[in-house]
């Protein structure tokens, strides 16, 4: 027998349920996915598991809305409403321009790394530029269109047979002129 003096329990206040579900609530989730594949459910499920929705399901329509990213590394925005979750793509720089690029979809499986040295019109960088607009820092559209270069020479490719450095370099100079809006 321990002499020791029985204290009562008592629940901690903060550890109470959690309040009732919301239906009216809006939560977005982002997930970076490979277009028009069906991801690991695995990676899905502690993200969209809490919201109450099925991961297999969220996985199917992913793959649904992304068909036209074959093979690209895409953002997707779940945006999950009343156990309904709508699926948009919000495409980054680099994969608009890789998609600029019209190459044929990789297989993942068997091509390891390939290079995007392929070319892409001044055009294509202003409707890239065009949007990114929303989601860029740059107050005017020549900023925006630098900022596409940019993520060009990173992707590897040239713009107008030539280094997208020196197009940059030439909108720096006034050489050429990118419209306003």
């Amino acid at each position: 027998q321990s002499s020791l003096p029985l204290i009562p329990f008592e629940e901690p206040k903060d550890l109470a349920m959690p309040p009732k579900f919301d239906p009216t609530a809006v939560s977005y989730v982002y997930v970076r996915v490979v277009g028009g594949e069906v991801g690991a459910v695995s990676s899905l499920a502690p993200k969209i598991g809490p919201l109450g929705l099925s991961p297999k399901k969220v996985g199917d329509d992913i793959a649904k809305n992304t068909q036209d990213w074959k093979g690209l590394k895409v953002t997707c925005q779940l945006k999950v409403q009343n156990r309904q979750a709508t699926v948009s793509v919000v495409p980054t720089a680099a994969s608009l321009i890789i998609k600029a690029l019209n190459e044929p979809p990789r297989d993942r499986k068997k091509e390891k790394g390939r290079q995007h040295n392929g070319n892409i019109t001044m055009d294509d960088v202003i409707s890239i530029a065009r949007i990114m607009r929303e989601r860029s820092i740059s107050r005017t559209l020549a900023g925006v269109c630098k900022e596409i270069l940019g993520t060009a020479v990173a992707v590897g490719c040239s713009v107008e047979g030539e280094s997208p450095r020196d197009i940059i370099q030439q909108i720096n100079d006034g050489e050429i002129n990118v419209p306003a809006e």
